[in-house]
């Protein structure tokens, strides 16, 4: 039976359509929460998500680079749901390699528009609406090697540990309008595309993205109010 740890939420996911945000939605969902599903893909949530048109916002073509769309993306969610109780940003990118005295600017640059400034324009637009309310929640996914990078995680590395910097940063900036931040640090995620890019390796010791997502959902319920700042590690057993 699904709880209702979340009932009546209004909880904003990037990256809803990826393998974690549809994880996040599903699981949100059963606990209650109308969401607002956002992806850059035009019709991959309609396709994903049928028949949640009328409970949720199905927000796809959103260019999480773009300010103003991402901004669009905020007012459409208040228009449809009313107000934002969290945001869950999913959406990131990742890139193998190269070495750093190899790497060209572009490599740096990639990373840091996919995981930071994505990071950066969600929470211009979806935390606002939250802080003039003095209520909110927002979650971030940073990555294991954020803490401690091995050898061709260079780029991908500095961007996640970029976005632990900005939810320390956001957190305390918002410590006194009710809006906790925090960030998840998962290690490998059992998805079908890691197996098929790593077939020797054991899935089993993998975290899914259901684990990733009942952690999230704690933090946006009343149970996690009083975490902020934090960077919590999801393993699995890897």
């Amino acid at each position: 039976m699904a709880s209702d740890e979340l009932k009546d939420r209004v909880v904003a996911i990037t990256g809803a359509a990826g393998n974690l945000g549809a994880a996040c939605a599903r699981l949100f969902s059963e606990q209650g929460a109308r969401c607002a599903l956002i992806d850059r893909s035009p019709d991959r949530v309609g396709a994903m998500f049928p028949g949640w048109e009328g409970r949720h916002a199905l927000l796809g073509g959103v260019d999480l680079l773009d300010e103003g769309s991402v901004a669009a993306a905020a007012q459409a969610t208040l228009a449809k749901l009313g107000r934002i109780d969290a945001l869950v940003h999913t959406a990131g990118g990742f890139a193998w390699g190269p070495k750093v005295h190899e790497s060209a600017a572009g490599d740096w640059a990639k990373m840091m528009a996919l995981n930071l400034t994505t990071t950066v324009n969600a929470v211009r637009a979806f935390v606002p609406p939250m802080a003039a309310r003095k209520s909110g929640r927002v979650v971030a996914i940073g990555a294991r090697p954020a803490l401690q990078a091995g050898a061709m995680f260079g780029p991908y590395a500095a961007s996640k540990a970029a976005v632990l910097r900005l939810i320390e940063a956001l957190a305390a900036e918002l410590r006194d309008d009710g809006v906790t931040a925090n960030a998840i640090l998962p290690s490998t995620i059992d998805t079908p595309q890691n197996r098929k890019d790593m077939p020797k390796a054991d899935p089993a010791k993998w975290v899914t993205p259901e684990q990733i997502a009942r952690t999230i959902a704690f933090l946006i319920s009343d149970a996690g109010r009083d975490i902020s700042g934090a960077a919590i590690p999801v393993y699995g057993r890897s």
